[in-house]
């Protein structure tokens, strides 16, 4: 069900936090498929742990709107929802242009070195058509941002909200939406920051969350089942 590298357990972070973060990536990138039913016993077996801590996990994917818990039925990964999508890209939107505008204005040219060193390493694996690579870079890159100004709180706030449109962006990666566009825009913002340029980078963010407007009907249209109706 789940890939041998997400089961290894950290005994110094959260049992239960370690289990929501397998379990989110899984349904991101369609390991766990719309649909698919999910077990508190089998996944407590998988990570050899007791329930209590996977069932933990799975309040705070119900509360991300990634699975839902139907009495005497059981678990089941919910489908992509369009309107979580448009309005997760739309919250994350607004707090990724505000985090952007104050680190043109605050960002150290360590930082600025960090960030040009992730995009480098994004070259490499899109060379290498390392998907999963490509996306944790890019979480990294934008976590970046966050903690350029000091506030990380920002990147924890969006992270559920965004999770149907994570689910999306790992479906129209290669094909629909290169990877090298997407290289590109954070170039661009990149460019804003050194040039602290608040409006600059502005524009440079709104061009790169935006593209997911213009991915988000192909990819419906190529798995219509893995959809919720509107």
């Amino acid at each position: 069900m789940l890939p041998p590298e997400l089961l290894t357990l950290n005994p110094n972070e959260s049992v239960n936090l370690q289990i929501y973060r397998a379990l989110r990536q899984s349904i991101v990138n369609c390991t766990l498929l719309p649909g698919a039913a999910v077990s508190d016993k089998e996944i407590s077996e998988l990570f050899g742990v007791s329930r209590q801590p996977v069932r933990d996990a799975f309040i705070k994917l119900a509360g991300a709107g990634l699975i839902q818990v139907l009495p005497q039925r059981g678990t089941f990964v919910m489908k992509i929802s369009p309107k979580r999508v448009l309005n997760g890209r739309f919250i994350r939107e607004a707090v990724e242009v505000a985090v952007v505008t104050k680190a043109a204005e605050v960002i150290d040219d360590e930082q600025l070195l960090a960030l040009t060193s992730n995009i480098e390493q994004q070259k490499l694996a899109a060379a290498k058509g390392d998907i999963a690579r490509f996306l944790s870079l890019d979480e990294e890159f934008h976590t970046g941002l966050a903690r350029s100004i000091d506030c990380i709180e920002a990147w924890e706030l969006i992270e559920d909200i965004k999770a149907h449109m994570d689910r999306v962006r790992y479906l129209s990666l290669g094909e629909i939406t290169p990877l090298q566009m997407l290289i590109a825009q954070h170039a661009a913002i990149l460019e804003g920051l050194r040039a602290h340029d608040p409006r600059q980078t502005e524009a440079a963010m709104r061009a790169h969350l935006r593209e997911i407007q213009l991915s988000f009907g192909p990819i419906r249209e190529r798995n219509p089942d893995w959809f919720e109706a509107e």
